[in-house]
């Protein structure tokens, strides 16, 4: 007999404004909305999922402004081309860099810490490509 497990269904953001943020958050990720949910401007909560995984992201509207760092963040990583050019297309499409950890745990490792138009903040990995082409290396 198997033990129970759960998996996740839907990852959640708090956010001021639902519509705005999962617009942009497609853009990034290439995710759509639901063929018989799409969003609107206006709506409490906009729900889009990956067309590939079915990973689902759903984005509700609160009150609250946004206050410190958050406690869980998203790691993505570009399917092709390189981490740098990831972080140039996201930033032109409105995300602030906050950190650069490109070289900080040795040459071929790191990441960029970035925040979407809201503030959350999200971490640029490098591509499966740039990994296999430069394995990480120890620090020295």
């Amino acid at each position: 007999m198997s033990a129970m497990t759960s998996f996740i269904s839907t990852t959640t953001v708090d956010c001021r404004n639902p519509y705005e943020l999962s617009e942009w958050w497609k853009q990034v990720l290439g995710y759509v909305d639901l063929e018989d949910d799409p969003n609107e401007p206006g709506h409490e909560e906009c729900l889009i999922v990956s067309p590939e995984s079915g990973n689902r992201l759903l984005f509700i509207e609160v009150p609250d402004e946004k206050r410190g760092k958050n406690r869980l963040h998203f790691d993505i990583q570009p399917h092709a081309g390189t981490r740098d050019e990831e972080v140039e297309r996201v930033i032109a499409l409105g995300a602030t860099e906050i950190a650069d950890h490109r070289d900080h745990y040795g040459p071929g490792i790191g990441w960029v810490v970035l925040q979407d138009p809201e503030g959350n903040e999200f971490c640029i990995l490098r591509s499966a490509e740039e990994r296999a082409a430069a394995p990480m290396q120890p620090p020295p």
